[in-house]
């Protein structure tokens, strides 16, 4: 007898432990509680995947940050490799200017060294003819010394590369000649041409340094 009666007391538990379920079940709070509680999971779950997408952002931002100040040191570094080439390259080339430079005002002072010792050998046989002129009365001997002072410097002038223009009734030429003044032609075919020469024209290999002054027939 006292055997059976627990096994009922067991039956009646779960029957009442299944009707307090179905009860729970069809109770309207219960139910909204539940939906509440698993909406409010989702959205916990929702919230959570927000962070860790954020977080992940963040974290990429920070090495596209990282990656660029890199780059930026990179870059910096290599600018100041640059700058540093061009200011040893600059000073290098300052000093070359000065250099040449030097040099060049150097050339320009000695230049005409060897010209001027060259002249200076005809003056000396000017001096020595100008000494012979106070004791000889030889005007003949005189007149040598002098032509030849004369062609020795004229020779001298011709292997600097100087010559004379020739002028003298050759048609006149702007390139050449220098008109001081216009006469009547002395001859029919000397009309355009130079009938005298004032100042002689010179030239220095193919360039005038001198024009000839000179005087047109027309």
């Amino acid at each position: 007898m006292t055997k059976k009666s627990s096994g009922a007391t067991t039956e009646d538990k779960k029957t009442n432990t299944k009707q307090d379920s179905t009860k729970t079940a069809s109770d309207p709070k219960t139910a909204k509680k539940r939906v509440t509680h698993k909406k409010e999971k989702k959205d916990n779950k929702a919230e959570e995947a927000q962070k860790d997408a954020a977080q992940a952002e963040v974290s990429t931002e920070e090495k596209k940050g990282d990656k660029k100040k890199e780059e930026t040191a990179d870059a910096e570094a290599k600018a100041k490799e640059w700058q540093d080439k061009y200011m040893r390259l600059s000073a290098e080339f300052d000093n070359y200017r000065k250099r040449t430079l030097k040099e060049k005002t150097e050339l320009i002072k000695s230049a005409n060294e060897d010209l001027l010792v060259d002249i200076l050998r005809v003056v000396d046989d000017f001096e020595r003819g100008i000494a012979t002129i106070d004791k000889s009365e030889d005007l003949k001997a005189l007149k040598d010394g002098i032509h030849l002072i004369y062609n020795k410097f004229s020779d001298f002038l011709k292997q600097k590369g100087i010559k004379e223009i020739d002028a003298k009734e050759k048609e006149f030429d702007l390139d050449y000649h220098e008109a001081m003044t216009k006469i009547p032609a002395p001859d029919e075919e000397l009309k355009g041409k130079v009938v005298d020469v004032i100042e002689k024209g010179y030239m220095l290999h193919d360039k005038v340094i001198r024009y000839a002054k000179v005087v047109v027939g027309e």
